[in-house]
């Protein structure tokens, strides 16, 4: 790497949920990472990228401050934080809903939280949901095990993150009111800076590595007769490539499609008369 070459200052989750498929996630896009969890930076020189692992919800301060160029993090942890710092690009992994809960039974809705206390480790995010529903309750911070706020005593309801609900039924609770909101990872970066050398390489990466997930390739053989009703069924991303093959009459035709409709893809090409019906994994793309 030449010395006077900018290098891209990247915040990356060192624990919890996100850590392991966010760098999972960079590897796909070619860049180095850490192969020891206790070291904390890694530089990649042939990259331009300093990756530098942090707690996942300190991530967005860094970024809001300008500290770091961007940073990988949930979107709850983004909102609760406050920072200066802007959704860029979601990254498709770390799914969950944020939901108040309560006893079994008790039969409360957001509007009866009213006065009551709720505790959360986000109160950030808690805190706005209800004062743009008018309704002032009182916060009880914790960082961790709130689903134990109400058995201990601390607090009426609770607002948390829910994947699948298991550890709040566990706890003799059930969720109330529509999802706060739906998280997942996202890249962010400062609001209003101007963007870093090397950002629009990370997006143009990380965005063939989504594409790649989340579509394969499709190569079949198909009659002239039954091209044009072929090529109705995999359109592809622009168009698909046809190709005449040795056989008269006969086409190879090759078009992406979304990974999860390749299964009835492959159902309805076959009705249709295509033959030699082949899908393979795209490792890498652009777009």
């Amino acid at each position: 790497m030449k010395a006077d070459r900018p290098v891209l200052r990247i915040a990356v989750p060192n624990k919890g949920a996100l850590s392991e498929p966010a760098a999972a996630m960079l590897r796909e896009a070619g860049y180095a990472q850490r192969t020891d969890s206790k070291e904390l930076v890694r530089l990649d020189e042939a990259n331009g990228v300093e990756f530098f692992y942090l707690r996942p919800r300190d991530i967005a301060v860094y970024v809001g401050e300008g500290t770091l160029d961007v940073g990988i993090t949930g979107r709850d942890l983004l909102l609760d934080s406050g920072a200066a710092a802007t959704e860029q690009l979601s990254l498709g992994f770390g799914a969950s809903r944020f939901r108040f809960a309560a006893p079994v039974g008790s039969a409360l809705t957001e509007q009866k939280l009213d006065g009551l206390r709720v505790a959360t480790s986000f109160p950030g995010l808690v805190q706005k949901h209800l004062a743009d529903r008018g309704i002032q309750a009182r916060l009880i911070k914790l960082d961790g095990a709130v689903e134990s706020a109400i058995r201990l005593g601390v607090a009426d309801a609770i607002a948390d993150v829910v994947e699948t609900g298991t550890t709040l039924r566990q706890a003799g609770l059930e969720l109330f009111g529509d999802p706060i909101m739906t998280s997942e990872a996202v890249l962010i970066r400062r609001e209003g800076s101007e963007e870093p050398a090397g950002l629009e390489q990370l997006l143009r990466r990380l965005s063939g590595v989504l594409v790649a997930r989340d579509y394969v390739m499709m190569d079949y053989d198909v009659h002239a007769d039954a091209l044009d009703a072929a090529c109705a069924i995999t359109p592809g991303y622009e168009a698909p490539t046809v190709s005449a093959l040795a056989q008269p009459g006969w086409h190879a035709v090759r078009a992406m499609v979304r990974r999860r409709e390749a299964q009835q893809l492959m159902d309805d090409l076959w009705e249709v008369g295509a033959r030699a019906i082949l899908v393979t994994d795209i490792a890498a793309c652009r777009l």
